[in-house]
């Protein structure tokens, strides 16, 4: 067994090894080796720790209320108390926010507590010991007094009067004002930060992070504010603390000096009140420092910034106020019996300040212009970017240089300015189209006439015309020449006579059963046209893609099962382009979006597809093509064409192509030419009917020398519309 070991059992009374001090052991000889004491470094150890260090402070300021304590001890606590005091003060000076001091009013109440413990150790003292000198009390309290007081106690109670005053009336209660109105402007302002705040979240303009940062830091304020105006009560209950501990120790000093300690009334005078009033200056010192502290914090709730930047910057930012206060600092040196040398002083001081400000402030000034004309002044155009030359306007008006007036309404014939008129067009065209025009972009070209205009699609022409401003189109609903004087043309969308006439005829040409046309309208109308007959290249992708997002509901839910298990947004886009091409609105795309779900379980074609959904539309489309008395005016295709034309197609499924004889065209062209021309004549406008399974093949043909005709099938009449042949072919 080793020493070791055998000293573990023998308990505490073996000895211990050269150069060791042996351990007191708990329980005695219990050989567990647990010391009853920690040792100086871990009590050191303990003391850094934040939490520990605070409570073991506050532990030893409420004993200073209740143990004596040596007139040594006595100066470091008053020293710690001076200097603790200054730190808060400057500490007010340099932050930039009151929030970042927001422990102020727990700091305020632990120099309270000190002050007033200090007060009553050294009352101990002074009372306790006074009768042996004035350093009873200790060196600070003795310095304090003797350089107040200068051998005369009635002159420290004056001073000391004045500086309770100047701590309880002045400061102390300004900054409780200051801190009770803050307080109470700061919770009632609450709900509509917290409301912008809310706002800012909602609109996009913050995140949830700054708005809970946001939120923490109203909080802090409310509440830092809520305590100062209860901590603002610490000071001024202290420094009537201070001011009754004052004459108690006078009195109290005074009467056992002379009943208990055999002194005169003149010595007990002497010692108590020299340690008294200085007992009380050293308190007071502090406390004033404190109390400017509290007052510089909540009076800077407004100001951002360490304290002597926002008082230089303000004070200086007005170089004639400084000027001005030069001037009466000069006479008032010229005053009789003043002294010259410090008013002069103080004004040549203020002279300089006010003459280096205002050459900083012009300096500045003309800095910042020199930068706004920098900022001003014109810059080179960058060169557009090589892609820019690929962006195609979809649509396109190009104007000579004599129809400009027409855009910005400055001639006299113009009605409504034209790009009035092109808005209330696009809104037309989404109502009886069901699409959304894509817009228009208006400019001049020099190298067109001065009254030509261009309607490109794509940047492809058209249709042009030509425009007179200041004048009126006139034409005859006849369709004859009008007998007014002017200047013959065609009209450019129907290709009707007319007349352009000045603006001196209007009441003439209207008098006559004219039909009369401002220019701006017979603009608007050729557009119109042009986009009728163009429309389906119009609609886009995109375009389709929008149409289908803004369904809503079940037609939503339609969409879903279509795309893209039967269809892609291309078959959709397709279908509706081939009935745009036709003039027929798609603005009903539920029940097109019906249709094309049937057709879908049958072809895939998007030309059957079409032609399916037509006669879901059929009641819209024989609706469109009503004549004025409510019965739908056809021209029916005869047996024979229906069987020429069945017997021409060629192909099988979706490769079925129409391969009719050229002189059979031609004869069939001639029919539809001159049975048309005579329905004409009697004033209708009817539809050409056909069996579904031709109608797409007589389209085509038709539609290259009648464009406005309509072709529908028999699947394509509603029941319930009257029809009224006109004839056939």
């Amino acid at each position: 067994m080793s020493d070791t070991a055998a000293q573990g059992q023998g308990g505490a009374g073996g000895p211990a090894p050269e150069g060791q001090v042996p351990a007191v052991q708990a329980g005695g000889g219990s050989g567990d080796g647990v010391s009853v004491f920690p040792s100086i470094r871990e009590m050191i150890d303990t003391l850094r720790r934040g939490d520990v260090g605070l409570a073991t402070g506050i532990l030893v300021i409420l004993t200073l209320l209740i143990l004596p304590m040596p007139p040594v001890m006595l100066d470091t606590f008053l020293a710690v108390s001076i200097i603790f005091s200054v730190m808060v003060l400057m500490t007010g000076l340099f932050i930039q926010r009151p929030l970042e001091f927001s422990s102020f009013p727990t700091v305020l109440l632990i120099a309270t507590m000190l002050r007033l413990g200090l007060n009553i150790s050294s009352t101990r003292l002074i009372l306790a010991n006074g009768h042996e000198g004035t350093a009873a009390a200790g060196n600070v309290i003795q310095s304090f007094g003797n350089l107040v007081m200068g051998g005369n106690f009635v002159i420290g109670i004056i001073v000391f009067s004045i500086l309770v005053i100047v701590n309880f009336v002045v400061i102390t209660k300004g900054s409780g004002r200051i801190a009770e109105v803050a307080a109470r402007f700061t919770l009632d302002a609450m709900p509509g930060k917290q409301m912008a705040i809310d706002a800012d979240l909602s609109a996009g303009l913050i995140d949830e992070a700054e708005a809970k940062s946001r939120r923490k830091a109203l909080e802090d304020e409310s509440a830092f504010f809520g305590a100062m105006d209860g901590a603002s009560k610490f000071v001024r209950g202290d420094a009537i603390a201070g001011l009754l501990i004052t004459f108690i120790n006078i009195l109290g000093g005074i009467f056992i000096g002379v009943a208990q300690m055999d002194l005169t009334f003149s010595e007990a005078a002497n010692n108590y009140t020299l340690l008294t009033i200085g007992d009380g200056l050293v308190s007071q010192i502090p406390a004033l420092i404190v109390s400017t502290a509290a007052g510089l914090l909540v009076s800077k709730a407004g100001v951002h910034g360490a304290a002597d930047k926002a008082l230089t910057s303000q004070f200086t930012g007005y170089p004639k106020a400084l000027g001005m206060s030069s001037a009466v600092m000069v006479i008032l040196a010229m005053l009789p019996g003043m002294p010259m040398v410090p008013f002069l002083g103080l004004a040549g001081l203020a002279g300089y300040l006010a003459f280096s400000v205002g050459a900083k402030k012009k300096k500045e000034a003309v800095k910042v212009a020199e930068e706004k004309a920098i900022e001003a002044a014109p810059k080179p155009v960058p060169e557009p970017p090589i892609t820019d030359a690929l962006k195609m306007d979809e649509l396109r008006i190009e104007l000579g240089y004599a129809l400009l007036p027409l855009i910005n309404g400055k001639t006299d014939t113009d009605g409504d300015v034209l790009t009035q008129q092109i808005k209330a067009l696009r809104r037309q065209i989404a109502s009886d189209m069901g699409v959304i025009m894509p817009p228009v972009r208006i400019l001049d070209n020099i190298q067109l006439g001065a009254n030509d205009y261009v309607i490109k699609v794509k940047e492809v022409e058209g249709g042009r015309g030509v425009l007179y401003p200041n004048h009126y189109m006139v034409m005859d609903p006849a369709g004859g020449q009008v007998k007014i004087p002017g200047t013959h043309t065609t009209e450019p969308t129907f290709g009707l006579p007319a007349t352009w006439v000045e603006a001196q005829y209007r009441e003439d040409a209207s008098l006559r059963g004219y039909t009369v046309v401002d220019p701006a309208t017979v603009l608007s109308t050729h557009l119109t046209e042009t986009i009728k007959a163009n429309i389906s290249e119009l609609l886009t992708y995109g375009d389709v893609q929008k149409l289908l997002k803004e369904l809503q509901g079940e037609q939503a839910k339609l969409v879903e099962d279509l795309i893209p298990s039967q269809i892609t947004v291309s078959g959709i886009q397709r279908v509706l382009q081939a009935l745009l091409n036709e003039r027929i609105s798609v603005r009903d795309l539920g029940t097109i979006l019906e249709g094309v779900s049937e057709a879908t379980g049958m072809t895939r074609n998007t030309d059957h597809i079409a032609e399916h959904v037509r006669s879901r539309l059929g009641r819209q489309i024989c609706a469109a093509n009503l004549s004025p008395g409510g019965y739908l005016p056809l021209i029916a295709l005869s047996p024979k064409w229906e069987q020429a034309f069945l017997e021409s197609i060629v192909g099988e499924g979706d490769d079925r192509q129409l391969a009719m004889q050229p002189s059979k065209l031609q004869e069939f062209v001639g029919r539809v030419r001159d049975t048309f021309e005579d329905a004409a004549q009697q004033g209708e406008v009817p539809v050409l009917l056909t069996s579904p399974q031709t109608r797409p093949f007589v389209r085509s043909i038709v539609e290259r020398f009648r464009a406005h005709t309509t072709i529908m099938s028999q699947a394509e009449v509603h029941p319930r519309i009257k029809l009224k042949t006109i004839g056939s072919i």
